[in-house]
């Protein structure tokens, strides 16, 4: 610690000497020392970093968990007190996680954020006393690793970037519920050691052109839920906002429109558990995405990223106090409740306005199609007052269970659930309980690949009572603790990002065994002979359902299927529930 502290006191006096050199010329950025339109690869951005963990003992470098690539991430941290012990840290520091290069093309955030904690280091900004800060410097290194001039079409600058899927090609911010790579299963092990109260993923945004450089996307303030939503629409997003206009910096909400003029309003965008804050306000994590506008300026953009970070570094540590009690409470909340909500839709009747700024726009024909296309007139910008959906409904209300069992089979769902921190037992031998058992009742697919998944949506289930066997080595998930809403997102079939829609389950959906109609029929015949009133019911069926009447091989299904033959685990979803006692 002296000897960085030496070397950092002979870098001032060198700088002293010199009234020409900046003290940030002593750590420049690649970014910095470039025309302000290039990024650094992704080597470069780990070995500055080591470079101001050797000089500053203030900031530290850890290496971590692997990713697709085959190499590990990293994460830095800024401490003030140069302590780096994040159980210790928690008791008396609000924490915040940036995380940058999800998508490396937009580099906006890693450009920005190396700025950031050089000038903590070098106190160009006043270092936070209860905020402690750390950073993800490149999420999807297999991403950064291919380095191109070409795939962001639409985007001004940087000169070269990375690309938006990982080594699998997985875009990882659909990846977080699913957790299909390393990255999601070592982003899981960073935000559980850290435990942030606030996080912040740096994005770049496509889709309508617009006078703004910064929008931000944070998460739906109804589905956080709570005294933590409505301090996070009515206050924290309000004083960010005037914060970055007091440094003529504007902001808004993310423009959830696409190839048209946003002046009739639109929706804030609804950030699922695949999202990176849709999963961590599982955690009860106030959470945003900061999405620059890919037509401004890289320069800007990145300045925009920068001087937005500051801001919440400022707001955390005034509020540090109401943050991290509004955290607590929320856990406790959310361990005491008896629904679990999901389902969520814009809520038509509650309107917020924004005074927009945007720009006119006109029909034109195409010199390449012949047909009519949209064209932006960045010479007519408009201010208008616009109608913002940001409020949600949830359409369904699940009760919450006393806990849930997981057979030994299903070793996936285990081991995503020891990756998050889920407390559970494991059945120390062989016995017979009663429990609650869906059966999936029905469900659509997408007809088309998304995220190596063909996955499923509108998931509806019947539940029965049923005695179910449990076998030494199957778990038991409590939900009384603080995973709560990450197990009931995870385990119950009908939430958006369950694992039965992202086909953890599809094997249950096949029937393995059947029959040949010519052996059936003598059966079918005798079912029918010695049950009236099955046979009162498929009378009934026929008389209804004339499709059904005129289909031999339908009816021979709809008797098999009430047959002491029908496997007994078709559509039976294999993750059982029990109920909480009634007092």
């Amino acid at each position: 610690m002296f000897m960085k502290r030496f070397l950092l006191i002979l870098l001032v006096v060198v700088a002293c000497k010199n009234p020409e050199l900046k003290e940030e010329e002593n750590f420049p950025t690649p970014f910095e020392k470039s025309n302000g339109n290039q990024t650094p690869e992704y080597r470069e951005i780990i070995d500055f970093y080591i470079e101001l963990a050797r000089e500053f003992p203030e900031i530290n470098i850890q290496t971590m968990g692997p990713t697709d690539s085959g190499n590990p991430l990293h994460i830095v941290t800024f401490n003030e007190d140069g302590a780096f012990n994040f159980a210790k840290l928690r008791e008396r520091n609000a924490i915040i996680l940036i995380n940058n290069g999800i998508h490396p093309g937009e580099s906006d955030g890693i450009d920005a954020t190396m700025q950031l904690f050089r000038d903590l280091a070098i106190q160009k900004i006043k270092s936070p006393r209860r905020t402690v800060i750390v950073t993800i410097p490149v999420y999807n290194i297999g991403g950064a690793l291919y380095r191109n001039r070409h795939t962001r079409a639409n985007q001004n600058g940087p000169e070269e970037y990375g690309f938006r899927g990982n080594a699998r090609n997985y875009d990882l911010n659909r990846d977080f519920m699913k957790s299909d790579t390393q990255n999601a299963f070592s982003f899981a092990e960073i935000f559980h050691l850290i435990q942030p109260d606030f996080f912040i993923d740096n994005h770049v945004s496509n889709g309508a052109d617009y006078q703004y450089t910064l929008t931000h996307l944070f998460t739906q303030h109804n589905k956080l839920g709570g005294k933590m939503g409505r301090y996070l629409n009515n206050d924290l997003i309000p004083e960010l906002s005037d914060s970055l206009a007091a440094k003529n910096w504007d902001i808004t909400p993310y423009v959830n429109v696409y190839n048209q003029v946003p002046d009739s309003g639109f929706s804030q965008f609804m950030d699922h558990a695949r999202y990176s804050t849709g999963y961590t306000a599982l955690w009860n994590t106030f959470g945003m995405m900061v999405e620059t506008h890919m037509l401004k300026p890289y320069k800007k953009r990145v300045k925009g990223t920068y001087e937005l970070m500051k801001s919440m570094i400022t707001i955390t540590e005034k509020n540090r106090d109401t943050i991290k009690k509004l955290k607590e409470e929320a856990v406790r909340a959310s361990m005491a409740s008896s629904f679990y909500l999901t389902g969520w839709k814009i809520d038509s009747t509650r309107v917020s306005n924004l005074n927009f700024k945007g720009y006119e726009a006109d029909t034109i024909t195409s010199e390449v199609t012949g047909y009519p296309r949209l064209s932006y007139d960045q010479t007519r910008p408009f201010t208008k007052e616009i109608p913002y959906y940001n409020h949600f409904s949830a359409g369904k209300r699940i009760t919450v269970p006393e806990s849930y069992i997981v057979p030994a089979g299903w070793y996936e769902v285990r081991k995503r659930m020891e990756a998050n921190a889920v407390e559970f037992t494991e059945v120390s031998k062989d016995t017979t309980i009663l429990a609650e058992v869906y059966y999936i009742e029905s469900y659509k697919t997408f007809p088309y690949a998304y995220e190596g998944h063909y996955s499923h949506y509108n998931t509806q289930v019947t539940t029965v009572q049923d005695s179910v066997v449990l076998s030494k080595g199957d778990i038991v998930i409590p939900t009384a603790q603080p995973a709560i809403r990450y197990i009931m997102e995870a385990l119950e079939p009908e939430t958006t990002d369950s694992f039965f829609n992202w086909n953890f389950f599809d094997t249950v959906l096949q029937q393995k065994e059947g029959y040949s109609s010519y052996v059936f029929e003598d059966t079918a015949a005798q079912m029918l002979a010695k049950d009236s009133l099955l046979r009162k019911d498929f009378e009934l069926k026929k008389t209804e359902d004339p499709v059904f009447a005129e289909n031999p091989r339908a009816q021979l299904q709809w008797l098999f299927k009430k047959s002491v033959h029908y496997e007994k685990k078709h559509n039976r979803y294999p993750i059982y529930r029990i109920p909480k006692k009634k007092l």
